[in-house]
This record gives C-alpha cells, structure tokens and sequence, in this order.
C-alpha cells in the first residue's frame, strides 16, 4: 500500500449522520448553484425595472460567479484553518444577508454590489461544504456522495430557471434573492446542531490575501475584456490590453504562489493529471450550461415573447435531463471510466447545441438544450469524481477550493462570451446572435471532447 493510499483510507468510524448531514449540505450548495441561474429568467424584468445595459445585466450573473470563483481558493484555505463547520456556518450567514440586500436593491449599482457580496459568502460556504463531505466519506461511498453532490448542483442548476419563472410570474424578480433568506436561517439553525465539530487542518495560519487578489483581479479583467468585446470589438486594442494585464497578473499570480509563505493553491496538487482534468471539466461543463441558459431565457422571453413563467416550464425537461444524465454517470463511472464518459458527455453536448444553431424555433431550442444537458450533467459528475476521488482529507479543503474555482470561472466566462457572441439579438429583433450563441458552445464542446479524449485518466490511473 502506498502512503497516498494509506492517508486516504476509510476512518475506523464513519459519521452516523452522514447522510443526513449531506443532505442539508447538499440544500446548501443547492442555494448557491439557484442563484446563478434562477437569476437568468429574471434578467429581462430586471432590465426593465432597472433600466439595466447589456453590460450590467452580464455583470449580474458575472459579478456573482467571478466573487464566487475569485475568492474561492481563499475560501478553502479559510475552510482548512478554522474547520469546515464554522466555514459553512459563516458562509451561510454572509450569504443569506447579501441575499436580503440584493432583493431590496433599486439601481444596476446597488444591485452588482449585493451579487458581490453573496459572491463572498459562497466562496466560503461551498469549498467548507465539499471538504466535509469528501471527510465524512471515502472509497466507494465518497464517489456517491460526490455523485448525489453533482446530481444536485447540475440538476439544481437547470430547476433554478424553473423556480426562477414561478417566482418572476408570481410575487416578481426581488423574491428570487428573498427566498434565500427564511431558507438560509432554517440550514444554518439545523446545520449548528448536526454538523461535527472539526478543527484546523492547515499547517500555516496566514491568508494569502495577495494571491486571492492576483487571482480574481486578473479573472475579473478577462470577464470585462469579453464583456466589453460584444459592444466594441474582438480585436480593439482596449480588448487587447485588457486580456495581456489578465496574463500578466496570472503569471504574477503563480509566482507569487512560489515564493508566499502560506501559498494560496498547492502548485503539487494543481499539477497532478486527476485534478488538472477535473478542473478542465468542470470549467467547460459550467461554461456551456450557462451559455445556454442565458440564451434560452432570453430567446423564448425577448424573441419569442413568452412569460416568465411559461418560459421557467420549458425548462423542467432540461432539468430533468441534466439530473438522469448525472445520476446515470454516478452509477457506471466505477465500471466504465473517467475518460469514455467524459468524451461521451461532452460530444451529446455539442450534439445538442447544434440542433437550434441549426433551427432556430422553441421546439428545436427546448429539444437541443435538453440533450446538452444530460451531457453536461454526466460531465459534472466525472469532473467531480476525478479531481477529488483520490485527495487525502487534510487536502480536501484546497482541492474543494479549486474545483468549485473553475465552476464558477466557468460560470463567468460562459455569460460574458455568450453575452459578447449573442449580442445583437439581446439589442435588437434578430435572431442571428441567438444562432451564433449556439454555434459557439456547439464548437467549444466539440474542441473540448477531443481535449478530453486525449487528457483525462483513464480506469487504471483511477
């Protein structure tokens, strides 16, 4: 037996309540996932109420997942130093009062500063929650947890757009930020009480703040060079210079990371295959699932004309799609292997965003999403299953931390390029914008399945 394989062995005595508490977890990070997209069919009226541009109405999904992602890597660190108990409850608190702000905010501005601030508490509560699942359960049951873990995240992500139509055609777009909160306070009254207590599992206890700066500054400089690009230009210099200062403060970023005394991200844990893949996947699975919500809602609601809630209900298929598509990769991943299905979740992808940039009318858009998602669903599990099936639990927290970085980045850099490629139908009575937004993920899933094909392990690395 190998030391790696020694330190990740099963604990003599596994949590009672271990899948209970996965359960209010999984509510928990079930809150975070909503609310980037039970945010998406809500935009149009938010447009209107707040006399919203494209751009803020872009930086409301992006300002959230770019805080979400930036900070994320700070957030496991923070989950490392004070346990992963007082992480979640911290997390849960910051996040269900930014959400109270947010829903009573009445100008573009008020409104991206509370998306900022959920940001911040999801950076800390998602990475605090995965690391205590993957310490609560190992072996076989680990890739279950993390299987049910997935389900509920890429599942949970296309029923946000659902609830987000019950909620916009019912009491209005301000309650899909004022649900969090009865919800919030009844997870963290329960999880207080249930939760194990767990301490400190980092050898450092410094925070580098520098780092998380580096990280999300330069990020945040990509999302506004993409952002900018759809009004502007691809190839404008101001575009240029925006994505050159990014590559310069991610250089500065990872050397930085070699010299800082309690470095942000473990540059060993980063650079084995399994986590450097799992964070690929995850990026292009969350990347090409909000790409898609963003253009369906716009396109049945601002094309098309249908309510909100009409148009929430078109999504009920695709949600279903994406859990069947996750539930069944959890079941065969053991048997059949990271690398066939990822390469299989990522061709259905493309496959199916390649039906409406083929055919651009609702039956075709609801069909072709539907079909992606069960591919991208199927991609969150083997995303999950490879980058965190093998770490030792003192590294859970920092590889959690990464994982759900790329998530989110891939969240950002989804809406801003869709927002950018899409641009003339979200501004004017077009459909061509809708067809080149689908033809963009179509291609970016197809690139990536031949990525994936040649990097992802395959059984007997696992």
């Amino acid at each position: 037996m190998t030391t790696h394989e020694t330190r990740t062995s099963a604990p003599s005595a596994p949590h009672p309540q271990r899948w209970r508490i996965l359960g209010f977890l999984g509510v928990a990070q079930l809150m975070l996932i909503l609310d980037v997209t039970v945010v998406a069919i809500a935009l149009p009226h938010m447009e209107t109420d707040l006399e919203l541009s494209r751009a803020a109405l872009t930086w409301t999904v992006s300002a959230y997942t770019l805080t979400f992602g930036g900070l994320m890597l700070l957030g496991g660190r923070i989950a490392d130093l004070i346990g992963g108990k007082k992480g979640v409850l911290a997390g849960l608190l910051i996040f269900t009062a930014a959400s109270l702000a947010t829903g009573l905010s009445g100008s573009a501005e008020v409104l991206i500063t509370g998306r900022v601030a959920q940001g911040i508490g999801a950076a800390l509560l998602s990475p605090a929650a995965l690391s205590l699942v993957v310490t609560l359960f190992d072996g076989e049951e680990r890739s279950r947890a993390l299987g049910v873990w997935s389900a509920l995240g890429g599942g949970g992500a296309a029923l946000g757009v659902l609830l987000g139509g019950l909620i916009t055609a019912g009491p209005g777009w301000p309650w899909v930020f004022f649900i969090n909160v009865p919800v919030g306070l009844v997870i963290i009254a329960t999880l207080a009480g249930t939760l194990p207590s767990s301490r400190s599992t980092a050898t450092g206890g410094r925070l580098d703040l520098l780092g998380a700066l580096l990280v999300t500054g330069s990020s945040g400089a990509v999302i506004y060079a993409l952002i900018r690009a759809g009004d502007h230009g691809w190839l404008t210099a101001a575009t240029g210079w925006l994505l050159l200062t990014a590559v310069i403060g991610y250089i500065a970023f990872v050397a930085w990371q070699k010299r800082a005394a309690s470095p942000l991200m473990n540059a060993a844990l980063l650079a084995r295959r399994p986590v450097t893949t799992g964070t690929f996947l995850i990026l292009m699975a969350t990347a090409l699932m909000v790409a898609v919500f963003f253009l369906g809602t716009f396109y049945f609601q601002q094309a098309r004309g249908y309510g909100a809630l009409h148009t929430g209900l078109l999504f009920l298929p695709i949600a279903v799609a994406t859990m069947l598509g996750a539930n069944l990769t959890g079941r065969v991943i053991g048997r059949l292997g990271a690398r066939q299905l990822a390469v299989a979740g990522l061709v259905v992808a493309a496959a199916g965003m390649a039906v409406p940039a083929l055919s651009m009318n609702p039956t075709a858009i609801t069909t072709g999403v539907a079909i992606a998602a069960a591919g991208t669903g199927a991609l969150f599990v083997v995303a999950s299953a490879t980058a965190l099936g093998q770490v030792a639990p003192h590294e859970a927290g920092i590889a959690s931390g990464i994982v759900s970085t790329f998530h989110e980045f891939g969240a950002s850099i989804g809406a801003a390029v869709v927002s950018s490629v899409a641009a003339a139908s979200l501004i004017g009575d077009t459909l061509t914008g809708f067809r080149d937004g689908f033809l963009t993920a179509a291609i970016a899933a197809g690139v990536a399945a031949g990525i994936a094909a040649v990097v992802t392990p395959g059984r007997s690395a696992r």
